[in-house]
């Protein structure tokens, strides 16, 4: 069967605000956030998505909550793998602090590879697309598991930041996903076009 697949970057946090690394630290939606995951919602209605799931983290979990409530679908299923990359020692840090102590940003004690990353949130979005029976599902997760998903199905790609609240759309046909667009405004008309 083929589909749709929307993922959303959960909305701001104050460590997002603050340019903090959060990584698995679980930290909550700020006001913004919670403004930004209810316009995210609004623009989904135009796609009509019958599912939602997310990662386990309160940042994502909350974002999508708020857009099932928006859409009437049933409250979203949580998926481990989901969870945004651990960035070990540099949780907590800005992004001048991890320079300083890390110059070397490969080198950051208790950092998740890239490589497990990328292979943890493809496998989990290989598995929400095939098991799904509705035909665009939207799958809240975080920044670092977004790129790492877009560079393995779209390597050559050049993808720009993922905003909080941003939405990328895939399909899916033939048990392989594709990038349809980076980071969508979605009208009734495109969503249909997709």
């Amino acid at each position: 069967m083929s589909s749709l697949l929307y993922l959303v970057r959960h909305g701001e946090t104050e460590w997002n605000r603050q340019q903090r690394i959060q990584g698995s630290t679980d930290i909550p939606l700020n006001q913004t956030g919670r403004a930004q995951a209810l316009e995210t919602a609004t623009l989904l209605t135009a796609a009509r998505p019958g599912l939602v799931v997310a990662s386990p983290l309160v940042r994502a979990l909350e974002t999508a909550e708020i857009i099932a409530r928006v859409l009437s679908v049933d409250k979203p299923t949580a998926v481990a793998e989901l969870v945004e990359r651990n960035y070990g020692a540099a949780e907590g840090l800005d992004y001048l602090q991890i320079e300083r102590r890390f110059p070397d940003r490969s080198l950051v004690p208790g950092q998740e590879s890239h490589h497990d990353l990328a292979a943890r949130s493809l496998t989990a979005l290989l598995s929400i697309a095939r098991s799904s029976e509705v035909e665009a599902t939207v799958v809240v997760a975080h920044g670092g598991v977004i790129r790492a998903i877009l560079g393995k199905i779209d390597p050559s790609g050049a993808h720009g930041r993922i905003a909080n609240g941003s939405i990328h759309s895939l399909g899916f046909a033939d048990d392989r996903l594709s990038l349809l667009a980076f980071d969508a405004v979605l009208t009734a008309a495109a969503a249909r076009s997709l």
